[in-house]
């Protein structure tokens, strides 16, 4: 049953080469003096796997050969048939005296793996992420209480290196959940135009949206912040993540809908606004403001920049517009497959350890979100951008191709 849904033909777009990936990473763990890696942050999970893994989990990555999965039982049937990793090293655990997972992954670490000296690499740090699954201080102290002999390091960074320039399959992964994002952009449009929006809530506008979505092939609304995130009016100018509530549309607010989408771990996240008529001109100067300062950040993000740098520009027009007070400090976020979300770049020289790198000079085939955020609290307004982009040489790709602009809706 292990590896029936896998992608395993190199010849399929969505083809991930994991086993390469592997080798990949004990390579640098050989480099390290590392002998076993022990992930357990979802990204590591989705990277290795090539699975929707959801539950507290860990992959026990060995010097050589294939990695072991450690599940709640109640899923290693499921992920079993989904991931490429055959059933004898998708194992599970239960709360229950010897049967918990650190134990049992000890017992395979010391009989299987024949590690009881040396180095064994774990994932620790902190992130504004809530569920960034590094190892936990209970968990720490019982891998440390059953290994004596063996020193535990912070290995994190290795995959986080690995996996930072995407490749083929992956980058045709989020193309299609791009698509499909914008398949659900377009079904609410329809529902709010011509007058559709006097009878919808905000709940409805994200149920549309992940109606057509889920039409159109996406598994889930990934998103921790709210799933889609949804805003009219004031809470527009939130500056936050937005859960939508039974709030109904009403005529003379902005709108924004942050819908997400996800394709075989890839995930589709982008922001559309609008303006429900009647709009003032106060109004339409905020959405002209934003739309020139989101056109100038796409057409200058490109490998060789930097997030410091991208956002000193856009600072710079918003000066010259005078809105420079309504711009966020940022201008991107991480994005990987599913559960990574957060983290950009290395880690060398940064002022804060495990925070995103605002001196990180992209480099070509990185994904991240271009992401922005304006917001006017005194006129109740605000307006969020986010779009999943592959930085080039000489530009980025969009990944969701819906047109570039805020709509003033009747």
């Amino acid at each position: 049953m292990a590896g029936r849904l896998a992608i395993t033909d190199p010849g399929n777009a969505y083809f991930i080469d994991s086993p390469q990936r592997v080798k990949n990473v004990q390579a640098e763990m050989r480099k390290a003096g590392i002998d076993v890696y022990l992930g357990s942050r979802p990204r590591t999970l989705s990277w290795i796997a090539d699975a929707f893994v959801p539950w507290r989990s860990y992959v026990l990555i060995p010097a050589e050969g294939m990695p072991y999965l450690f599940t709640f039982f109640i899923d290693v049937a499921r992920i079993s048939s989904e991931t490429w990793l055959d059933a004898d090293h998708v194992l599970g655990y239960v709360g229950m005296p010897g049967m918990e997972p650190i134990p049992n992954i000890s017992k395979l670490i010391k009989e299987q793996l024949k590690v009881t000296r040396g180095r064994i690499g774990y994932e620790d740090g902190i992130s504004v992420y809530t569920p960034e699954g590094y190892l936990t201080r209970y968990e720490h102290a019982l891998l440390r209480d059953s290994l004596p002999d063996a020193e535990l390091v912070d290995a994190h960074a290795i995959i986080d290196s690995l996996s930072l320039i995407k490749d083929r399959g992956t980058i045709n992964r989020f193309r299609e959940a791009g698509r499909i994002c914008d398949l659900g952009h377009q079904a609410v449009y329809e529902a709010v135009g011509n007058g559709g929006w006097r009878k919808l809530t905000e709940a409805d506008i994200g149920g549309i949206g992940a109606a057509a979505m889920r039409r159109a092939g996406s598994v889930s609304e990934w998103n921790f912040a709210g799933l889609n995130e949804i805003a009219t009016g004031w809470r527009t100018a939130l500056g936050a993540c937005t859960p939508p509530t039974d709030k109904p549309l009403a005529a003379g607010e902005p709108c924004m809908f942050d819908l997400h989408s996800m394709f075989k771990l890839g995930l589709g996240d982008h922001s559309h606004n609008y303006l429900l008529a009647p709009a003032t001109k106060r109004q339409r100067w905020h959405a002209d403001n934003f739309v020139a300062l989101i056109d100038h950040l796409l057409k200058d993000y490109r490998a060789g920049k930097t997030p410091a740098g991208l956002l000193g520009e856009v600072r710079e027009l918003a000066s010259e517009r005078g809105c420079a007070d309504y711009i966020l400090p940022g201008v991107e976020h991480g994005i990987g497959l599913w559960g990574d979300e957060w983290k950009v770049g290395a880690e060398t020289n940064q002022a804060v350890p495990y925070w995103t790198d605002p001196a990180h000079t992209y480099q070509e085939h990185e994904m991240v979100i271009a992401a922005m955020q304006y917001v006017c609290t005194e006129d109740q307004i605000g307006f969020r951008y986010e779009n999943a982009i592959v930085l080039h040489r000489d530009g980025c790709e969009l990944m969701s191709k819906y047109p570039l602009g805020i709509e003033e809706i009747a």
